[in-house]
């Protein structure tokens, strides 16, 4: 792994992670991914106006003859590949040609609401209508190659391995390394290109609670690289418990502690103080919950934070004004506020506690 790289990763349904590598794909806006599958039903749709039964057309991914060899990129495809047709009218590929339109339509509301899944996500949303990982991976890679649009594009992780102790060689040129909340905001930072831009970084996201392989691979890279690690989570009780669990453990992973926390890490942002500093708008602000109360409370309560007393301020700010904040809150200052001018800044001038 060189630097620049791009780690998400991510648990909703069993332990599933996500990796991905900045520079090696290009980045198509959502509304050419969403005209490109438009594009695709509509020709499903004039087939079925004029009587003819609809068919889609892919790549043979498969043949050496659509495969040539660069010095500079290795095995690519041809620009003019053979195809092969994936028709509705035959009993043997009409089960493939559903299940493609299927996963266009996930792809599709993906896009649409700016979320991402991975391919073994995508699997378990109906075990039973896709019958194998397999399956839904060919495919995917059927409607990538179709389309000429980068998985990345389409919204579909790649996934991480689970064995993190058996990654070897780890190469990096990073300064730091920012470890992300929300998928949505490091996939709003990738696009904005933030790794290239402000100084070679690894950017990691586990997606909320982080899982076991995204601590391993959190603790595994500080050890590989000693930088400094810095998190990026949302003003709220729920934010610091991640970064919490990132920093000091879980009560139910403490026996493993020494494997998984990293107690270097830095909170840069999104901190309380800084709602007051840049003068965000009150009704930008989310009131707490009963909940929020409790768990603030429970935190407040925990034996690291009496070691951290820039944290506790943090905490008492939060706790006087009853208020919390979502990192995107940011865009209410300007759409690029965050990469363009609250990272550095913060990043240049110290700005974490």
């Amino acid at each position: 792994m060189e630097d620049r790289s791009v780690y998400s990763t991510h648990v909703p349904a069993g332990n599933k992670a996500s990796l991905r590598e900045t520079g090696h794909e290009s980045h198509v806006p959502s509304a050419e991914v969403l005209e490109a599958i438009e594009n695709v039903i509509l020709d499903v749709f004039k087939s079925l106006a004029q009587n003819r039964a609809p068919v889609l057309t892919v790549a043979r991914r498969s043949d050496w003859r659509n495969i040539e060899f660069k010095d500079s990129v290795g095995l690519q495809m041809i620009p003019h590949y053979t195809t092969k047709q994936i028709r509705s009218d035959c009993p043997r590929s009409a089960p493939k040609f559903a299940l493609m339109l299927k996963i266009l339509s996930i792809i599709y509301k993906m896009v649409q609401s700016n979320t991402y899944a991975t391919k073994r996500d995508i699997y378990y949303s109906d075990i039973l209508l896709f019958g194998s990982q397999s399956v839904v991976d060919n495919i995917i890679n059927d409607i990538s190659c179709m389309l000429r649009i980068p998985r990345r594009s389409l919204h579909v992780a790649v996934t991480v391995p689970s064995n993190v102790q058996g990654i070897k060689n780890l190469i990096s040129h990073a300064k730091f390394m920012l470890i992300v909340e929300k998928d949505a905001t490091f996939q709003r930072l990738l696009d904005d290109d933030f790794c290239n831009k402000l100084s070679p970084c690894i950017m990691i996201t586990g997606r909320g609670i982080p899982d076991l392989n995204t601590r391993l691979l959190v603790r595994k890279l500080w050890d590989s690289f000693q930088i400094p690690i810095f998190t990026l989570m949302d003003a709220d009780p729920h934010g610091v418990e991640i970064m919490c669990i990132y920093k000091y453990g879980s009560v139910s992973m403490s026996f493993e502690a020494h494997h998984l926390t990293v107690p270097s890490i830095k909170w840069l942002g999104l901190l309380p103080s800084d709602l007051q500093r840049l003068n965000i708008r009150r009704d930008a602000l989310i009131p707490f919950t009963k909940r929020d109360q409790n768990k603030l409370a429970s935190i407040q309560k925990r034996p690291y934070i009496a070691c951290q007393p820039t944290w506790k301020k943090e905490l008492e700010i939060m706790e006087a004004s009853k208020l919390k904040a979502e990192i995107q809150v940011l865009t209410s200052l300007s759409s690029d506020y965050l990469s363009r001018v609250y990272l550095p800044n913060k990043l240049q001038f110290g700005g974490w506690v």
